[in-house]
């Protein structure tokens, strides 16, 4: 067999249905349904009866572990129990590959919307669309002010250099995990170098902060619920967060790009605009915003980098993903995007 055909099962629902017995999790048959993009870690459904979870799993193998570690993924999310940062429930953690043949963790099921191309009906009036982008805000303040000396957040780092960490890490899988050039790419991390900003402060960063990223509650007002997908969340600068919330916030006139298009909602108008939700942030945060050129910049040449990643398991036939394969053209242009965002930033 070949292609798709060829490639295993993401779930095994029979190891999986006696684990969930063992830990008293629900009961009866179970049913999964993916949820989400799917991109990178993988998320499903899970119903079992009147049970609903949510299981977060790497993508199929082979991948870098240390890219798709689900573990520590875990690990975070039970360190930030009990503080302000929204998060979801963890329930159970599994490292045992008898019942996958990867490491996962179970979550409770948060009801309510995840918005990417529409807005729920409820969501849809102005009023409703300030509250989304003032609770975006809002969650983001908030967990950037979660006291990062408690010793389980500790535990992940003290966040000091941060940047030249950033730098070197997303380098290093520039040279290393790239299918083929793009010039575009390479101007732009020498411009980052050359133009790096001190650290604005240190706090908990999520690192994936964007509309298509948090649940709000169901029905009006809008409320931010909580925080998904902290695959790469650590200890760091938190103008990190800002940049890629920005950078993934599309306007009004906007070109559809590879980030811009998971935030499709936003750009049918009567939201904030990106100048505003920065301003918004450095008023609630106390944070200076002046070099944050250098943060939207590096959001879309890290978005860059991230997504050639995905196009290059296309290349190597190790993903069925349709998406995979449209990021041929979806990479070069965000390159040239970020490529933009250094001229703007002078």
């Amino acid at each position: 067999m070949t292609g798709a055909e060829a490639l295993a099962p993401l779930l095994a629902l029979e190891p999986l249905e006696r684990l969930l017995d063992a830990h008293g999790i629900g009961a009866g048959p179970l049913e999964a349904t993916p949820l989400g993009e799917g991109h990178s870690n993988v998320t499903f459904l899970l119903r079992r009866g009147e049970t609903e979870l949510v299981l977060r799993r790497p993508p199929r193998p082979p991948f870098d572990p240390r890219a798709h570690d689900v573990l520590r993924e875990a690990r975070f999310l039970t360190a930030l129990r009990g503080t302000a940062a929204r998060i979801p429930e963890v329930l159970l953690v599994c490292d045992d590959r008898a019942v996958l043949d990867v490491p996962f963790y179970v979550m409770a099921k948060l009801d309510g919307d995840v918005i990417t191309s529409t807005l729920p009906a409820a969501l849809a009036g102005s009023a409703q669309r300030e509250a989304i982008a003032d609770e975006l805000i809002g969650a983001l303040v908030a967990l950037h002010a979660v006291d990062v000396r408690l010793p389980a957040i500790a535990a992940f780092g003290d966040g000091e250099r941060f940047l030249d960490r950033q730098l070197r890490r997303w380098g290093g899988i520039w040279e290393t995990r790239r299918a083929r050039e793009v010039p575009e790419a390479d101007e732009v991390l020498a411009w980052l170098k050359q133009n790096q900003p001190p650290q604005a402060d240190v706090t908990v960063v999520h690192g994936d902060y964007r509309l298509g990223n948090v649940i709000f509650a169901p029905g009006a007002p809008a409320r931010l619920a909580a925080i998904l997908d902290w695959e790469i969340a650590t200890v760091g600068d938190p103008l990190i967060d800002l940049g890629w919330l920005l950078a993934a916030w599309p306007e009004p006139g906007d070109d559809s790009g590879a980030i811009l298009s998971l935030a499709g909602a936003v750009a049918d108008g009567g939201f904030p605009s990106r100048r505003q939700l920065a301003e918004r942030y450095a008023q609630r945060s106390g944070r200076s915003i002046d070099a944050l050129g250098w943060y939207t910049t590096f959001a879309f040449w890290r978005g860059a980098v991230g997504l050639e990643t995905i196009y290059a398991q296309a290349v190597r036939g190790t993903t069925d993903d349709p998406y995979a394969l449209a990021l041929e053209s979806g990479v070069p242009e965000l390159a040239r995007r970020a490529l933009r965002e250094t001229r703007a930033a002078g």
